[in-house]
């Protein structure tokens, strides 16, 4: 249904955007750094829940909007590449403004159950504008119209960024919860962190908006 060049070009896609510390990673090392290495793997297992319920909502609504209209298919990515350059951006510009001392102040309180702990990765990763912008206007790119299925096509293609999510987050929780010291005792690490993600963030933004689908 989809071609093993489009399969793999959207893996690559997937992994540039996914190695990007955002919002969920930092969640995600912020609940090891807080509880420990249980509660950082049930938060990555959570965050790619919601992060495929972004999926889903794109390829039952968006997908098939995009489908048939070439007019909102160029708004959605266009509209996407400029929030992907401002994000950039802004991570760039406020990348020192990134504190250890933030992360080391997230509240450990009291011991959290697993679903519970599940169900806060998931919103996090539900509401990341990442992910938003990610599924939004990149995953439609990688879709061939001509096959038809189209809402199925992306729901396939969905769960290979949720895997790539799910392996990536989980080590960093669990990195996170085996060197507690070095994540949290320099804001000179998270500084280069986000000023290089800021940067891969505004590279992206313009390769989406000069990227299209031939079909």
């Amino acid at each position: 249904m989809v071609s093993t060049d489009r399969l793999l070009a959207f893996a690559a896609m997937s992994v540039l955007v996914i190695v990007i510390p955002g919002p969920s990673v930092l969640f995600v090392i912020g609940r090891a750094l807080a509880h420990g290495r249980r509660t950082a793997v049930a938060t990555a297992l959570g965050n790619v829940f919601g992060s495929y319920l972004l999926v889903v909502a794109v390829a039952v609504g968006i997908g098939s909007l995009v489908e048939r209209s070439v007019a909102i298919y160029l708004t959605v990515k266009l509209a996407g590449a400029a929030y992907l350059v401002y994000l950039g951006v802004q991570a760039f510009r406020h990348r020192k403004e990134l504190k250890a001392s933030a992360i080391r102040s997230q509240p450990a309180g009291p011991p959290r159950g697993d679903l519970r702990t599940v169900l806060d990765g998931a919103l996090v990763g539900v509401t990341n504008p990442k992910g938003v912008v990610f599924f939004a206007a990149v995953l439609p790119q990688f879709v061939e119209h001509s096959a038809g299925h189209v809402p199925l096509q992306m729901l396939l293609l969905g769960l290979v960024p949720i895997t790539i999510g799910l392996v990536t987050d989980t080590l960093w929780g669990l990195t996170a919860s085996a060197a507690r010291t070095w994540f949290a005792g320099s804001d000179r690490r998270l500084s280069l962190i986000g000023g290089a993600g800021g940067c891969t963030m505004i590279g992206l933004g313009v390769t989406v908006a000069v990227t299209g689908r031939a079909d």
